[in-house]
């Protein structure tokens, strides 16, 4: 059975798609990024899917679109931020960490997120107070970020180029 080499998990702001990006260029590994083939099989926007169809329709697509990225993918995926929240996806990374795949918490301070999610328009999830609402999924996600991963980053002050540098010498196994 395929799995990826690498899964990116972190809150929004923490760089997972610039990561990837990076990753994949440094490692000659193709990429995914499961918020990415939401979109395309939806045919619209995250934002518009939690518009239109709501958060629990977008939820039922994302762990239909993570499952098949961890179980069919070789390479890197990147997770949508809250991805991790559900049972299934966790249970999925423990056993990928099992296998040798690297999970890889990439953390980062409010004060490095915020300039990179912008006042939230494109994640509906920060709509109305960004700083605050950010700081809320935090509280909840970290403890689950750091369980399900076999390694973590800080990316406040890195490059994506500078974080993929340091997955790839202290991440893989």
């Amino acid at each position: 059975m395929a799995h990826p080499s690498i899964v990116l998990v972190g809150p929004p702001g923490s760089g997972k798609s610039a990561v990837a990006k990076s990753l994949s260029r440094l490692s000659g590994l193709p990429r995914v990024d499961t918020d990415d083939e939401v979109s395309a099989k939806a045919g619209k926007s995250v934002p518009d899917i939690f518009i239109e169809d709501g958060e629990a329709e977008f939820r039922r697509m994302e762990r239909e679109s993570v499952a098949h990225a961890l179980s069919t993918f070789e390479g890197i995926v990147s997770l949508g931020g809250g991805a991790v929240m559900d049972e299934d996806t966790r249970a999925d990374l423990a056993g990928l960490r099992e296998q040798g795949t690297g999970v890889v918490f990439l953390d980062a301070s409010l004060a490095a997120a915020m300039p990179r999610v912008g006042l939230g328009a494109s994640r509906p999830l920060l709509a109305g107070n960004p700083r605050q609402q950010w700081r809320t999924l935090m509280e909840k996600r970290r403890p689950v970020y750091e369980e399900v991963s076999s390694c973590s980053v800080l990316t406040d002050e890195l490059t994506p180029w500078q974080v993929a540098q340091i997955i790839a010498e202290e991440c893989t196994l």
